[in-house]
């Protein structure tokens, strides 16, 4: 009897430890790894300023002082020339004749007419041969000098002529410009109303 329960005891434990083998798992871990990637764009912006230079710009009457250059002549005939010397920075371009403007001793304009050579009608006969050639572009830097040269009549041609007596040339380089003011050491007379031949500037 005792060998037969030892028996069942025996036959018991080996039914638990097949059923507990049988259902117990060995847990199992996953790992799951994810790779991101991640990218930059890097955008470089330019920005190009383009500054308006002054250079090249139209010369005016401001951008210079003057002196007038001696006379001399005969027959009534008087020729002189004045060199203007430009004294602002940067540089600026001229072609063609000087605006000119008469004064006297105080100050008072002066009446005058300035007649443009060379033309289609009169080929020009200044003493300085640059003179006489048609108007070119010059560039002028600060310092740079341009001249222009004057011929007129100091004769009388009849009871209505007049020669004012002219102790400043004023210059401009167009019409509406600004001038430059050249007092003259000795003043001039140009008869028939101020009337004066101009070359262009050279």
């Amino acid at each position: 009897m005792k060998r037969a329960l030892v028996s069942l005891a025996i036959f018991f434990a080996f039914v638990v430890i097949v059923t507990v083998s049988r259902h117990h798992t060995t847990p199992t871990s996953a790992t799951t790894t994810t790779t991101s990637t991640s990218t930059t764009t890097s955008t470089t912006s330019t920005t190009t300023t383009t500054l308006a230079s002054a250079n090249g710009s139209t010369c005016r009457g401001a951008d210079f002082s003057g002196t007038g250059g001696l006379s001399q002549g005969a027959a009534g005939t008087i020729y002189t020339s004045f060199t203007l010397t430009k004294t602002t920075s940067g540089s600026c371009t001229l072609k063609g004749w000087p605006v000119l403007g008469l004064a006297n001793q105080a100050g008072a304009t002066l009446p005058e007419r300035t007649i443009e050579i060379p033309s289609s009608g009169n080929p020009g006969n200044f003493l300085t041969p640059a003179a006489n050639h048609a108007p070119t572009t010059l560039t002028l830097d600060q310092g740079s000098t341009t001249t222009f040269s004057v011929f007129f009549n100091d004769v009388t041609t009849g009871a209505g002529s007049t020669c004012p007596s002219v102790a400043v040339v004023r210059v401009g380089t167009g019409v509406g410009s600004s001038q430059a003011s050249i007092p003259l050491t000795y003043p001039i007379q140009p008869c028939s109303g101020g009337t004066l031949n101009v070359s262009p500037f050279y």
